[in-house]
């Protein structure tokens, strides 16, 4: 007879989905480790559990991530332009340290900083998040000392905003928290973590998700507008959640969402708003007087182009794919079977923003590690997307050192560079065309299969429709057919548990 103990265990313990049984991939790769779980191993009887693990092989692959930048800790991003690229180690953190003001003592926003550039061209939060690392960097000693110690300490940082992401992650979806290893174990990742601050934004933006994911709307909403004041992106999410709770009729939810992430940005922006209007529309007027920059499908038009687009026909094509690229999110939240998951619409907003931008910086793939691990968690997928990022990462540090050294051997000619963003751009459309399958034929969305309906979804999840268009309106028999998982009673195991 099952005690009452473990009949209550077997209640309120989701069974967790274990990715070595309907993960080829992950089976595969489990075999470094001894292989797949076996039917009697001991789960969640042990002090290592899903999420202690995952942020121990978060803040390990980040560790791994500080010693490939190590040559240019060491010497070569203050003794030579080229050799910085040839590691592929350059990071925007210790060049910016003197160049902002930072070393000199400037406030962000405040104080006109010396040459061209006038002020930080950061958003406010981000601004903060230097500063702040400013104050904990010895200001003794010489200007390289000094540089360094300023990237270790925002390494620092930038490694727990990190761990907050893997762990966000892993918690979000509560039957499934061994996707969060997606992230942690990301090589785009590691290598592109402390180039520049998005960390930070990313961060909040995965707390976000997780809040939305427990029904915590204005949590949710103050999350997101803390991130869209670190970074322009977040505030892309509101869009998809703004279709997803019209289709669902979740006007109140969205709409303190929407305060939060209102109130959220201006408590922070409003002070520097006021005293400080110029510095803080520097970011948003250097967003749009910047050229055609690395990694956009842009740059290969105007470098092959005898009669190159200006910046501001660019700034109006990219506004037109990207509002293009919305309306058909809209349209396919609207017509699809089921309503699509929070996270799948997520990823796709962010995607067509990078992918239609005049600028797609290698770290831009930070933004979409979490939001691929919610809405497509596949290894096979994942890693096919990786490899991608990982060879536009090398192949972005090897133009550079060709256009610094103008020598082809030591570097990446304009033709090769251009293959590579190629390469990643088409990295992203697979995993966006994978994801909108699956919205299109949800028996091929992973977490549904699962019996779940949209474990990220908060109040979106199970709810039932109330406004949708065309075949939606009439879905086939087998769209609707995703029943929750039965407990068995005393068991411990859900009907489901052999996937």
């Amino acid at each position: 007879m099952p005690s009452a103990e473990s009949t209550q265990a077997s209640v309120h313990e989701p069974d967790l989905v274990r990715p070595t049984r309907e993960d080829e991939v992950a089976a595969a790769g489990s075999e470094l480790i001894g292989g797949p779980l076996g039917r009697r191993a001991l789960l969640g009887r042990s002090w290592w559990t899903p999420v202690r693990v995952i942020a121990l092989v978060a803040v390990g692959m980040f560790a791994l991530g500080l010693v490939q930048k190590a040559p240019c800790y060491n010497g070569a991003w203050f003794f030579g332009a080229s050799s910085q690229y040839t590691h592929a180690c350059y990071s925007d953190i210790p060049h910016l340290y003197s160049g902002r003001g930072f070393a000199d003592g400037l406030v962000p926003y405040f104080d006109r900083l010396p040459g061209d550039m006038e002020y930080l061209e950061y958003p406010v939060l981000t601004g903060v998040f230097m500063e702040v690392a400013t104050w904990l960097t010895p200001g003794t000693g010489s200007m390289q000392d000094q540089q360094q110690w300023y990237w270790m300490v925002n390494a620092g940082m930038l490694m727990v905003c990190a761990a907050v992401i893997a762990v966000c992650v892993t918690r979000t979806h509560a039957r499934r928290p061994w996707d969060g290893l997606l992230v942690a174990l990301a090589p785009a990742f590691a290598l592109t973590a402390t180039i520049n601050w998005d960390l930070l934004a990313v961060a909040l933006t995965a707390a976000a998700m997780l809040m939305w994911s427990r029904g915590s709307s204005l949590a949710f909403g103050v999350l997101l507008g803390l991130a869209t004041a670190a970074k322009l992106y977040p505030l892309f999410l509101l869009g998809p959640l703004f279709v997803l709770c019209w289709r669902a009729g979740k006007w109140r939810d969205f709409g303190k969402a929407l305060a939060g992430a209102v109130v959220a940005w201006l408590v922070v922006n409003l002070p520097v708003m006021l005293f400080a209007f110029d510095g803080w529309s520097k970011f948003y007027t250097f967003s749009q007087e910047r050229g055609v920059d690395f990694g956009s499908f842009w740059l290969i038009l105007v470098q092959n182009s005898t009669d190159p687009f200006s910046t501001e026909t660019v700034n109006t094509l990219a506004t037109l794919l990207m509002l293009l690229c919305s309306v058909g999110i809209a349209a396919l939240t609207f017509t699809a079977p089921r309503r699509p998951r929070f996270a799948q619409l997520a990823f796709l907003i962010v995607a067509a923003f990078i992918l239609t931008n005049k600028v797609y910086s290698p770290q831009y793939v930070l933004w979409l590690v979490p939001l691929a691990a919610l809405a497509r968690p596949r290894w096979r997928d994942f890693l096919i997307w990786q490899a991608c990022e990982v060879a536009y990462f090398l192949g972005i540090w090897m133009y550079l050192a060709y256009t610094t050294s103008g020598d082809a051997h030591k570097g990446l000619p304009t033709d090769g560079y251009h293959w590579a963003i190629g390469v990643h751009l088409l990295g992203t459309l697979y995993l966006c065309a994978v994801v909108v399958r699956d919205i299109l034929m949800p028996d091929r969305d992973v977490v549904r299969q699962g019996g779940e309906d949209d474990p990220s979804g908060g109040v979106l999840d199970r709810a039932e429709d109330v406004f949708v268009l065309g075949s939606a309106a009439h879905p086939p028999r087998h769209a609707a057919q995703f029943d929750a998982p039965q407990v068995e009673w005393g068991s411990g195991k859900s009907a489901d548990s052999s996937l």
